[in-house]
């Protein structure tokens, strides 16, 4: 089940975005009426697509994206803007909209840029989930199975880690192998890849 916040001050709107969505299947749809009553839920709501219209009362559609920083990717949205404001749309995008819609909008493309943002949001919640399961792999490591992972992230062989840990090449092998199977890989390459998904990059 796929979820869809519209946030309009504007009946009207509100009321045809809702009947253009409902021949959707498998998806939940919200209203709000202002920025302020969604900013009000939002710590309850679930992740999804947000249609966020630009002028409204109280908190405007820039003040709504501002807000929603604190959550990263819990939403993905697009803002709905009056003709011609493409200096808005603009702004909008630089704070984390990933795309804008001039009213009155054709509802094909608003059907199309609301897929888009599906797939976007899938996309970023399934890196967030492999990015979660490399760190908690990662965490298992011990401090000198991490800093042997290091060393190989960054190229070295196991003799030169070895000096540089002050060990010797047989106790690196024993680190390697460890760290191999707490990661639960038989290749360096799959280590490699959980460590750069975990964010355990070289030093610049």
């Amino acid at each position: 089940m796929r979820t869809i916040y519209i946030v309009d001050d504007d009946d009207p709107v509100r009321a045809s975005l809702q009947s253009l969505l409902s021949v959707r299947k498998n998806l939940l749809i919200r209203s709000f009426r202002s920025g302020d009553l969604f900013l009000e839920q939002v710590e309850e709501l679930d992740p999804g697509v947000l249609l966020l219209d630009f002028n409204m009362p109280g908190s405007n559609g820039l003040d709504v994206l501002r807000a929603l920083r604190p959550f990263g990717n819990r939403f993905v949205s697009i803002v709905l803007t009056g003709k011609g404001s493409i200096d808005v749309a603009v702004q909008a995008m630089k704070i984390g909209a990933v795309d804008f819609l001039e009213k009155p909008y054709d509802p094909v493309v608003l059907l199309q840029l609301i897929d888009a943002a599906f797939v976007q949001h899938e996309q970023q919640h399934a890196m967030e989930e492999r990015t979660a399961q490399a760190a908690s792999r990662i965490d298992a490591l011990s401090p000198r199975e991490r800093d042997v992972l290091k060393g190989l992230i960054e190229g070295r062989s196991n003799k030169v880690i070895a000096f540089e840990l002050e060990l010797s090449p047989r106790t690196v092998e024993i680190y390697r192998a460890n760290l191999m199977q707490k990661l639960d890989v038989r290749s360096l390459s799959d280590a490699l890849k959980i460590a750069f998904a975990a964010g355990m990059f070289p030093d610049a």
